[in-house]
């Protein structure tokens, strides 16, 4: 995409171009030639100051990146490690859901879209980067510029999408640790329940995994939080070896396993697919700390070469998981592993404390976000009590749903389809839609086509996917009855 910083009279935008502060200035006006539409399509004329800015150079927001900050290999290594977590156990579950054939063709299909939704984000923010003369911007900053920049009607609604992603992030990553919450008391329970021959219910686990929770969930710096990470990483690896094992300790039957699953289960896989795989609130931060960020796009690129190794990752395990376990497979392929031999005990318990370990970061992110929005509510002398009540608080609330929705199956597939669906797909093309209109859209608006199945496919993604867990989490309760 060319740079934006200047266009010409023909109904392209022409942005302010001083070295100041880009919050301090408002955008340039459009003056329209069809006051009907002007809202949308409105044109612009140059200003003097504008026709001066032309002899400039253009401005790089590459060049003021920190030159002490990530790697192409540091970047890469961190997208890898947000992505290789709960979702990869879940994709067995997902190929359950759709059939083989299905499944292992959608899962290359929905990997490809989810990367295509991360590619036009980051390019995007770079675009308004140099319309905006920053240096970087987050995720919902972007969405605030590009409405703020962008066409006219537009303009009023900058801060409600700043407000929208931030809020969306928020309930994302909450969302998350409930699922966490979840899948760490699920792995306690079969492990404790079947080895000493007690039945208690998993929502006494979930009370007990909210205590360590409480705990870890106070950590506000990320420093502290590395060594958990670390341990994490080491514990995850050792489990997918563990799974690896068992993949293959019996031989795989092909001819019982469907190719096309039935109609009506579908939605949970592309549910849980989307929940895998999409990791669109770290994406961001990733490419914001890198010292040559023009290396995070391209080919091969850190993002491709991230989302390819996902991708590929995640059709294997979820192939030969359901290969390996058919029906039987559930929300993580651990809690498939054989009842008391040592060596899935081991795998089980490993995962589940890596999980743990995991879910300081999984809830710093979210409660940074609402801090920086209502710590100004409160005197500075307060803060640090006010900070123990309010992660407290949300930890309980996180370990309360977690109890009400004990099912882990369901939980990922409504999680993935109400929130990731919205966040990965649908904010990303609707955010290049309004940084294009209306000139930009290339022949015959084919970027306007596209995006607009985009929003299509994440729409119906996440009603027929919440529809359908929904399903299942009130067939669930009617069972238990």
């Amino acid at each position: 995409m060319a740079d934006n910083a200047a266009f010409s009279s023909d109904g392209e935008r022409s942005y302010p171009t001083h070295s100041g502060a880009p919050s301090a200035e408002r955008p340039p006006s459009y003056n329209s030639s069809v006051p009907a539409l002007s809202d949308f399509n409105s044109k612009s004329s140059l200003t003097e100051k504008n026709q001066l800015s032309l002899s400039e150079d253009p401005y790089d927001p590459f060049e003021h990146r920190d030159p002490n900050g990530a790697s192409a290999g540091g970047a890469l290594a961190h997208l890898l490690k947000s992505s290789l977590g709960t979702g990869i156990l879940a994709m067995p579950m997902a190929f359950h859901n759709a059939g083989l054939v299905f499944g292992m063709c959608m899962t290359l299909i929905v990997g490809f879209l989810c990367t295509h939704c991360v590619h036009i984000l980051v390019h995007t923010s770079h675009q308004i980067c140099k319309d905006a003369k920053v240096t970087s911007l987050g995720f919902a900053e972007t969405a605030e510029k590009v409405f703020e920049y962008g066409p006219k009607g537009m303009r009023p609604y900058s801060n409600f999408a700043k407000q929208f992603v931030d809020v969306g992030l928020m309930a994302t990553y909450y969302a998350a640790a409930c699922v966490y919450i979840v899948f760490i008391a699920t792995s306690f329970h079969d492990v404790i329940n079947y080895d000493l021959g007690i039945n208690w219910d998993v929502r006494i686990y979930i009370a007990l995994t909210v205590i360590p929770c409480l705990l870890i969930g106070q950590i506000r710096d990320l420093k502290w939080l590395v060594p958990f990470s670390m341990m994490a990483n080491i514990f995850i690896v050792v489990t997918f070896a563990i799974v690896l094992y068992y993949m293959f300790d019996e031989p795989l039957e092909f001819s019982d396993k469907p190719l096309i699953a039935k109609a009506t289960s579908i939605p949970l896989f592309f549910a849980t697919v989307i929940f895998a795989m999409e990791g669109i609130g770290v994406v961001m931060p990733v490419e914001n700390s890198m010292k040559k960020p023009q290396r995070f796009l391209g080919c091969p690129g850190v993002l491709n070469t991230a989302m390819i190794t996902v991708v590929l990752l995640y059709a294997v395990i979820g192939f030969l998981g359901y290969v390996r376990f058919g029906d039987e497979v559930r929300g993580s392929i651990t809690l498939n592993l054989p009842d008391g031999a040592w060596l899935g005990d081991t795998a089980k318990l490993l995962m589940a404390v890596a999980i743990l370990f995991t879910f300081g970061l999984q809830f710093y992110v979210p409660n940074e976000i609402l801090w920086r929005k209502i710590s100004h509510k409160f005197s500075p002398e307060k803060h640090n009590i006010t900070q123990i009540l309010l992660r407290s608080g949300i930890i309980l609330v996180s370990g309360g749903v977690a109890a009400a929705i004990p099912n882990l199956e369901p939980f990922i597939s409504l999680v993935g389809a109400v929130f990731f669906s919205l966040l990965g797909i649908f904010v990303p093309s609707f955010v290049e839609t309004v940084y294009l209109w209306p000139d930009r859209l290339g022949v015959f608006k084919w970027k306007l086509m596209k995006n607009i199945f985009l929003g299509l496919f994440s729409i119906l993604a996440l009603i027929a996917g919440a529809v359908a867990s929904i399903n299942e989490i009130i067939e669930m309760y009617s069972d238990e009855d």
